[in-house]
């Protein structure tokens, strides 16, 4: 997953993973509005070529891009403007699907940027590591257990004034874990939860460059003695479904994200009484600012 510059100025860095599925369940997952928003952040899409990907990370954080291609199941291509100054001034995020042996595929991600400096190497390598360690591996639980299964999701954020690893020692009082079983259960005071640990560890060698390389990763994970501050879980409780609990620097603050994914009827049943339960809890632990996305 190193970064790759041409001779012309243009780089790119890419991310894979296997998973279950044919070549159509595959494309609904990652290139529909409702596919994606079942497992990575609210998503709407026109799917077609000149049409608007709008995906939103948060308050005020919608990406908008353009297809710019657009060939089911095989391939799709977008394009995102950025005139903040905070990034390349355009950058082309291309998604592949490759079929392999025994019902699965292979799901590839490539950000393509031009710029004759490596000033935003650190940052798309820190996009490769975060579908690497969990959203890709969000996608793969998906299309394993919830396939085309109705879902219900919310995205709850809140910014603390304490650096990452004090911030993710607060959002863990959530839960308690049992490391020999790989479970956890929601700790007294916060809202019903249970599931199974799902695994975010990283093995490959690139990957673990990253934490050196990117500014990113290795302020996230600064202090934490090799602990990473992200929790994947797969629920029981309060419905089937996928928790995600991490926290991130902005500048001189930590975001705190806690993000849920209920499948089926009961998850629609449950899905408005959790979302409020949580965030309640998440405003005791961080009174400052939290907001709802």
């Amino acid at each position: 997953m190193p970064i790759v510059n041409d001779d012309d100025g243009r780089r790119s860095v890419e991310a894979s993973v296997e998973v279950p599925g044919s070549p159509d369940q595959v494309w609904q997952a990652i290139a529909t509005g409702p596919g994606v928003s079942s497992w990575f952040v609210p998503t709407t899409s026109e799917e077609r070529v000149g049409g608007t990907v709008v995906s939103s990370f948060g308050p005020g954080m919608d990406a908008e891009a353009q297809i710019i291609a657009w060939d089911p199941p095989k391939r799709f291509s977008a394009e995102s403007v950025d005139d903040t100054g905070q990034g390349p001034s355009t950058v082309a995020t291309e998604w592949i699907v490759e079929t392999r042996g025994g019902g699965t595929c292979v799901a590839r991600v490539v950000h393509r940027w031009f710029a004759d400096s490596d000033e935003w190497d650190g940052q798309f390598e820190a996009h490769a590591y975060g579908w690497a360690s969990t959203y890709f591996r969000m996608l793969r639980l998906y299309l394993t257990h919830f396939r085309a299964r109705t879902c219900s999701a919310f995205d709850l954020a809140a910014i603390s004034d304490l650096p990452p690893a004090e911030t993710w020692r607060t959002l863990k009082q959530a839960v308690t874990i049992d490391e020999a079983a790989q479970r956890a259960d929601s700790a007294g005071g916060a809202p019903e939860l249970s599931g199974t640990i799902e695994s975010t560890e990283i093995t490959d060698p690139d990957l673990l460059t990253v934490r050196d390389t990117s500014p990113l990763v290795k302020a996230t994970l600064e202090g934490l003695d090799g602990e990473d501050p992200n929790l994947l879980l797969r629920l029981d409780e309060p419905a089937p479904g996928l928790a995600h609990l991490f926290v991130m620097p902005t500048g001189e603050q930590t975001m705190v994200s806690v993000r849920f994914f209920l499948y089926g009827e009961r998850g629609m049943d449950v899905a408005s009484d959790t979302e409020g339960s949580w965030s309640d809890w998440l405003h005791r632990q961080f009174p400052q600012q939290e907001a709802h996305r």
